[in-house]
């Protein structure tokens, strides 16, 4: 294999603004927006009617975490941003298991959308009288091998190249939102007496009544927390920070188009849901089987919108892959760099400018995370090992955003987005404060949570990956000394572009 010149990676600037906040858009948008609005219902029991304000409050320590993030892409455009940011703004023992944390609850995701695909594709032969095909889908051996299909041709997008991965991601994000159009409309558009009414006629049963619900902060909390992770994904804009035209005002960018489009949309989309479908219907029905927006609206619309929306969910959800194959693969790719993964981990082929090993590798962990998902029956511990993970690691970059000045005054003078002391410092001390009491609220639902056994606790597994990580960082930093590396000069500098 051909090595890149020295002093460079091997990765090429070929990322547009475009392309980088439809990487954003794309992870973000997918089951956080077609089921965990509805599934959170059985997940925070009494939630009732405070979804949306859980998810407008969620937005707010999404925000401030999305400010550290531009603040830190504007000075360190380089691949693997998180792990990047942190390993020379903090520490490089909390950059590494931090990010390995994050890397291990997005390749799970991964496995998780893709298990979640599989659902809408019997929902549209559902609508179109397809019974067999409907039944097939749902089968003990096809749903796996079908949800292992999809993720394993967008690893086969992704290895191909940059620009492969553009004229992919870009055309699908917009027929997403196209789509997705038609369920505000039809949602806004009818109202729940239609429901009722539709409900009625196709299965003989009645709206169940709801109690009065009133506001309790515990379950708002623990709501606020797991739907925080329909922001996450703007963090895999910063892992892309080696391949973006113009790294210092894209990212940054790329960061507020995304969390911003993203809000907007959601909070539309899920408004529209529950203006149509009430909610003491969802909270019932949640509870014996998984909901999707389109399901439910289906019960109202002719086949052929009905087709078009579930067509929606399910574009939606295949757009995560390949964004979220990108990042993932990127952290991996970065660690490498720096000499605390193994070096082959690193290679980039010398034609497609891929780290064609960390995505063949993210690709493998995220099959798990599939089978995974098969073997529980419930996608939501992936979701609490993902919120866990990505709340950790938004807390470190808030950190960062206080340390660097001091650990790294070169890099920190590079910062251009907000660069008085005056803002930096009370927005990441907000950040802190609001993103420490999500995730204390997010580990304390899970562990008062009443589950089978104790592996279906996110948060004994985390730990557990925080241990292996622990383990990987002393053993390949001992070995670094070993070759005579300066371990502190390494981590003073920025990798290579």
């Amino acid at each position: 294999m051909r090595e890149p010149p020295p002093g460079t990676t091997g990765l090429t600037r070929e990322l547009g603004l475009l392309g980088l906040a439809a990487t954003g858009i794309c992870s973000m948008l997918g089951a956080a927006i077609n089921v965990i609005p509805l599934m959170i219902q059985r997940n925070v029991p009494g939630i009732g009617p405070w979804v949306l304000p859980s998810y407008a409050f969620a937005a707010l320590p999404a925000v401030l975490a999305a400010l550290a993030y531009a603040m830190l892409a504007s000075a360190m455009p380089r691949a693997g941003g998180s792990y990047v940011y942190a390993s020379r703004g903090l520490h490089p023992y909390l950059g590494f298991v931090a990010s390995f944390s994050q890397w291990f609850g997005l390749c799970i995701a991964i496995g998780v959308v893709s298990y979640l695909i599989v659902p809408f594709l019997r929902d549209i032969a559902d609508a179109l009288g397809w019974a067999g095909t409907a039944a097939a889908l749902d089968g003990n051996v096809v749903r796996p091998a079908v949800a292992l299909a999809f993720l394993w041709t967008f690893v086969g997008v992704n290895l191909r190249g940059v620009q492969l991965y553009q004229r992919t991601l870009v055309p699908l994000m917009f027929l997403m939102f196209a789509l997705g159009a038609i369920v505000i409309v039809a949602g806004f558009t009818l109202d729940q007496t239609d429901f009722a009414t539709a409900l009625l006629e196709r299965e003989g049963r009645a709206i169940p009544e709801g109690e009065v619900t009133s506001f309790r902060i515990g379950p708002f909390l623990a709501a606020s927390a797991l739907l925080f992770s329909s922001f996450i994904g703007f963090d895999s804009i910063a892992q892309a920070g080696g391949e973006a035209k113009n790294p210092g005002r894209a990212l940054p960018l790329a960061i507020g188009i995304a969390v911003v489009t993203v809000g907007s949309f959601y909070m539309l989309f899920t408004a529209a849901v529950y203006h149509a479908v009430p909610w003491e219907y969802v909270a019932q029905e949640a509870q014996s089987r998984d909901l999707t927006a389109p399901g439910l609206l289906g019960y109202m619309l002719p086949v052929g919108w009905t087709v078009a929306i579930v067509a929606g969910a399910a574009v939606a959800l295949i757009n995560d892959l390949p964004a979220m194959l990108l990042a993932v693969s990127r952290l991996m790719f970065a660690w490498a760099e720096d000499g605390i993964f193994p070096r082959a981990v690193a290679k980039v082929h010398p034609t497609r400018h891929t780290p064609h090993v960390a995505i063949v590798l993210s690709g493998l962990m995220a099959s798990v995370g599939i089978l995974g998902s098969h073997l529980a029956g419930d996608f939501f511990l992936g979701v609490d090992i993902l919120v866990t993970s990505m709340l950790v690691n938004f807390l470190l970059m808030c950190l960062t955003v206080l340390t660097l000045p001091r650990r790294n005054p070169v890099i920190a003078r590079d910062v251009r987005v907000l660069p008085s002391r005056r803002v930096q410092v009370p927005v990441a001390a907000l950040g802190i404060v609001l993103l420490g009491t999500f995730l204390v609220v997010h580990v304390w639902k899970d562990l008062t949570a009443q589950v089978d056994a104790w592996y279906f606790h996110s948060t004994p597994v985390w730990i557990g990956v925080m241990v292996i990580a622990t383990g990987v960082y002393v053993r390949e930093r001992k070995n670094l000394r070993e070759r005579g590396v300066d371990v502190d000069a390494l981590f003073a500098k920025l990798p290579p572009e």
